[in-house]
């Protein structure tokens, strides 16, 4: 007689299914540089049950609170905008030109189905390229690339009146279509995991430390900024608002294992093995060791990586306000950063979610940050 097949231990998942309906719907919603406010929305209606009180500045950066009248402040951080693109010029046929909003890929544009934020609702439209038979033309001639100046947008307009009638202004934002799918040996792919996934992960530390009843000896401040992707606008403002003590910053970084990426540049990286931890000069070295320690004492694998002069982060910002604020980075490795099927891997969201908890349980505030 066959023997009866043992079950299966049962998952040890960190994230639920209310956090994982949360994440769809936060990465299928659109939240351009500069009109972030819909998905903070979202993102503060998910945070509610696990803080104390929340706000927002003047440029939708929305704060959640746990402890805010303790005098000792720890920040958890991610950025909440995606790139984008602005109309910039409705040609007389009904054809949109564009201008760059953030550091957004022209090279992927073509043939892509986007949405145009227009005054009543969004317009469908897409990315128009010429079929290649007519792109090759004379085969001594350089076949045409991608450029900002020659990508336009066709809606179905055939009159600069008949956009105007959809709604769609000089200035309307445009994002691409493309939302959450589920790949392969738990991958997840969307657009704009650059960095709703960060936003994402710091809400679900705090659900924990509330589900854990976990009380902090300190006010923590989570944040999802905005205006990360034009130069850390809203990490900036928010630091000289809160004055941190100790500021913890979550973002993507690039997986190396692909084609096309210079180890010897970019550090070797991969998804799937971990949050990335770096050195660099905005890193607050004292700080970094207890994250690793966090990381030693929980099992957490970790992999390390060096940056330059800045990290291109909003640690940068952090670091570097009001008086200094000591600064650490925890990154996820991520695939194709900047297109439509950003990709990343499902232990490493659960890894950094812990990375980011069992840090927060460590900290007082008597930590000994001083240097010298």
């Amino acid at each position: 007689m066959a023997k009866s097949a043992k079950p299966r231990a049962k998952s040890s998942s960190i994230l639920t299914e209310r956090s994982l309906s949360f994440l769809k719907t936060y990465i299928n919603n659109a939240s351009p540089v500069g009109f972030e406010s819909s998905g903070q929305k979202l993102w503060l209606d998910y945070l509610k049950p696990y803080i104390d009180t929340s706000f927002t500045d003047a440029y939708g950066t929305a704060v959640g609170v746990v402890n805010p009248k303790a005098p000792f402040k720890v920040v958890i951080e991610a950025h909440a905008d995606e790139i984008s693109w602005f109309v910039n010029y409705i040609t007389p046929e009904g054809l949109l030109y564009l201008k760059r909003n953030g550091g957004v890929d022209h090279q992927i544009a073509p043939g892509q189905r986007v949405f145009i934020h227009g005054r009543k609702g969004l317009v469908k439209a897409v990315f128009g390229w010429p079929a290649i038979h007519t792109r090759m033309g004379n085969s001594d001639a350089k076949e045409p690339q991608p450029k900002v100046d020659n990508l336009f947008l066709d809606c179905g307009a055939r009159s600069k009146k008949e956009v105007e009638n959809l709604g769609v202004h000089i200035g309307s934002v445009v994002t691409y279509q493309d939302g959450f799918d589920e790949l392969a040996h738990d991958y997840f792919i969307g657009r704009a995991f650059d960095n709703r996934v960060g936003g994402f992960m710091i809400a679900e530390t705090a659900r924990l430390l509330k589900e854990n009843k976990k009380t902090l000896p300190y006010g923590l401040y989570v944040v999802n900024a905005v205006q990360e992707e034009v130069g850390l606008r809203g990490a900036e403002m928010i630091a000289r608002r809160i004055k941190p003590n100790i500021a913890i910053i979550t973002d993507v970084t690039h997986d190396t294992a692909t084609p096309m990426i210079n180890k010897i540049i970019e550090g070797d990286i991969v998804c799937g093995k971990g949050p990335s931890l770096a050195y660099g000069p905005a890193i607050h070295n004292k700080l970094l060791a207890i994250v690793g320690e966090a990381a030693d004492k929980n099992k957490i694998p970790v992999q390390w990586r060096t940056v330059s002069r800045s990290t291109g982060t909003d640690t940068d910002s952090f670091a570097y306000a009001n008086d200094g604020c000591p600064s650490v980075l925890i990154s996820i490795p991520l695939r194709y950063m900047h297109t439509t099927v950003e990709m990343l891997h499902k232990s490493d969201i659960e890894q950094t979610i812990k990375l980011m908890y069992e840090t927060l349980l460590m900290l007082t505030p008597g930590t000994d940050l001083k240097y010298l």
